[in-house]
């Protein structure tokens, strides 16, 4: 692999985000408003990052293979390691866990399809309702960050987080769905 391209600054913002992953859950492990703060704006900068890493690698013509490979990967370990220290704390418990389940079994599912999708050099493009879905999952999930320090400053954070999580866990389902009929053919085929 070229240097340049492993030290480009799109790869550079995904490796930051995958760094960012143990320092949240860190924050979220121990109790107190400070650090919530602190794990709500890690995670912020994670995801703002997503969006700028994609972006300057396609302006810049810099897209790899090592950057195709690490950003959903990155993705997915920032929303699962989120959605599990949140489960963890009590934040999201009850019946708030079924959608954070639904999320991280679409994902997982969505990650196996696209793996055995690529194998046989079949492509499944992101859905602009799935740009949507991830767009509302990530406010959830900042919601729910915030959590009881948010509380502090707006009451209803948490459950504005956890409405938010529903309808997100309700967008998932839809575009894995998605996913799957698109994929589907191949799968029969094979």
């Amino acid at each position: 692999m070229k240097k340049n391209i492993a030290l480009s600054l799109p790869n550079i913002l995904t490796y930051g985000r995958i760094a960012a992953v143990p320092a949240l859950a860190g924050c979220l492990y121990f109790e107190g408003h400070t650090l919530r703060w602190v794990a709500l704006g890690l995670f912020f900068l994670a995801a703002i990052s997503d969006f700028f890493d994609g972006y300057l690698a396609r302006a810049w013509q810099q897209q790899s293979a090592l950057g195709r490979m690490l950003d959903p990967i990155a993705d997915k370990l920032l929303v699962s390691v989120s959605l599990l220290m949140l489960a963890a704390d009590g934040t999201i418990d009850d019946w708030s866990l079924i959608p954070a389940i639904i999320i991280l079994c679409r994902e997982i599912l969505v990650s196996g399809l696209r793996e055995f999708l690529a194998e046989l050099r079949v492509s499944v493009p992101v859905t602009r309702l799935a740009k949507w879905k991830t767009a509302v999952q990530l406010f959830a999930i900042a919601l729910l960050l915030a959590g009881p320090a948010g509380e502090t400053i707006l009451p209803g954070t948490t459950l504005a987080g956890l409405t938010a999580l529903w309808l997100a866990a309700i967008l998932t389902i839809y575009t894995g769905y998605d996913y799957f009929r698109a994929g589907i053919g191949h799968l029969i085929d094979e």
